[in-house]
């Protein structure tokens, strides 16, 4: 339930369509007696995506993300696995193209094939379903074994998960699959913004992870980006995409499924 309603939340109240959804009511309003409302709705629409699409607020909203969870040391121990969170592969393309064709998190992959072969004696769990609200099924689990065993890992040693939907899905299942002990240290590979809310839920789903965080939008010096770009398309996906993480975050910590709202290194004990 909480999935399809996160679902259809997002599809209406999504920062960009609230943007244009008040654009265009604004302009509505021009033609009626609430003129003056109407102009003041519709400047502020219109200022707020410009705003969106052309300065660096995107860098603001995502460097706490991606800076919250460092990478591990060079010479952490061996893990006892690695997960791997789905995203990183188009699946829709994919099948219509017969060809893997990435998402912009295709590190999520080719970190994890690097880290298994690092930690060859580690286990290894790919977990991704469908987002669709309407149910279906995806192949992009199955894809990232069999590219995985492409670059060099031996299948058997990829576990795939297929079912889960979102972030906190993919801590149950594969929990309900791999049941981590207290000894067990997993690390956890997905996008630098996700990683937060990604600690969170493996945390309260019983493991005891460490952060691998790939796929970064922002720099080491990321204070050098606070400047305008003109680059609409990208600036209002990564607004988009940076919102999206923090209204995450928020819902998930209301609703119970994460115990700290931003969550920290240490957090587990």
């Amino acid at each position: 339930m909480f999935f399809v309603a996160s679902k259809i939340f997002w599809m209406v109240a999504s920062p960009i369509s609230l943007l244009l959804f008040g654009a265009l009511i604004g302009v509505v309003l021009c033609f009626s007696r609430y003129v003056r409302l109407g102009r003041g709705l519709a400047l502020a629409a219109i200022l707020l995506l410009f705003a969106a699409a052309t300065l660096p607020l995107s860098v603001v909203l995502l460097v706490p993300l991606e800076n919250r969870f460092p990478q591990p040391s060079a010479d952490m121990n061996p893990p006892y696995g690695i997960i791997v969170l789905g995203g990183a592969i188009n699946d829709t393309l994919s099948v219509a193209r017969g060809q893997t064709v990435f998402n912009e998190g295709g590190e999520r992959i080719t970190e994890a094939v690097i880290l298994a072969k690092r930690f060859p004696n580690a286990r290894i769990v790919y977990t991704s379903g469908t987002n669709l609200v309407l149910g279906g099924s995806s192949s992009e689990a199955a894809r990232a074994r069999d590219l995985m065993a492409q670059m060099g890992v031996a299948p058997d040693r990829v576990t795939i998960e297929d079912k889960a939907r979102n972030t906190e899905e993919n801590a149950l299942f594969t929990a309900a699959i791999v049941r981590p002990e207290p000894w067990q240290r997993w690390v956890i590979v997905t996008s630098a913004f996700h990683m937060p809310r990604a600690m969170g839920v493996f945390e309260k789903a019983g493991f005891h992870p460490i952060a691998y965080p790939v796929s970064f939008y922002t720099t080491e010096k990321w204070f050098e980006q606070l400047r305008p770009v003109f680059d609409p398309e990208r600036n209002l996906r990564t607004f988009q995409l940076a919102l999206h993480e923090w209204i995450g975050l928020a819902a998930y910590r209301a609703t119970g499924r994460i115990d700290h709202l931003f969550p920290a290194p240490g957090d587990a004990g």
